[in-house]
């Protein structure tokens, strides 16, 4: 993580934290769109580290509305049963609506936008309910973070701003 910092505080970041050792970053920049800031972090990824990675960026306003609207937060029996998916792109209204009928047990999900809200009342490593279902019914990529790195995210992105 140390040299995945240096590298974008080289390309011009600023205010560059990383969390865990997962790729989450914090940073600020002076481009005016996420789009812009992701294809810019994708390209120094891959040039330096040779990784094709896709990066999905929140702003701290987007990060901390995730936070407060999270529509399964008063059905968790934890903090531990919520995640959150980051799409790399909004889906098509088409896309979303073929989805909503999906069930997965006791799993739920909700999707908002360019985020999916999860909850695993069982815990996540049994579940049918994985990333690759939604990539594939969605068509676009997506990253799942839990609830306390999101939390711990938004606490960081708020600091820096």
């Amino acid at each position: 993580m140390a040299a995945l910092r240096g590298v974008l505080m080289e390309a011009g970041f600023s205010d560059v934290g990383t969390h865990l050792q997962s790729g989450n970053v914090v940073l600020g920049s002076r481009k005016r769109s996420a789009t812009a800031v992701a294809k810019e972090i994708e390209r120094l990824v891959s040039a330096e580290f040779g990784v094709d990675s896709e990066i999905m960026v929140r702003t701290a306003d987007e990060l901390s509305k995730i936070v407060r609207t999270n529509p399964l937060a008063r059905r968790a029996s934890g903090p531990a049963t919520l995640h959150v998916a980051f799409l790399k792109t909004r889906p098509s209204a088409a896309a979303t609506r073929a989805l909503a009928g999906r069930t997965f047990g006791d799993d739920e999900f909700v999707i908002r936008g360019s985020e999916i809200y999860l909850r695993y009342p069982h815990g996540v490593a049994g579940s049918k309910m994985n990333t690759a279902v939604f990539e594939g019914g969605l068509g676009t990529p997506g990253t799942v973070r839990t609830w306390k790195v999101v939390t711990r995210l938004n606490e960081l992105a708020g600091a820096a701003a």
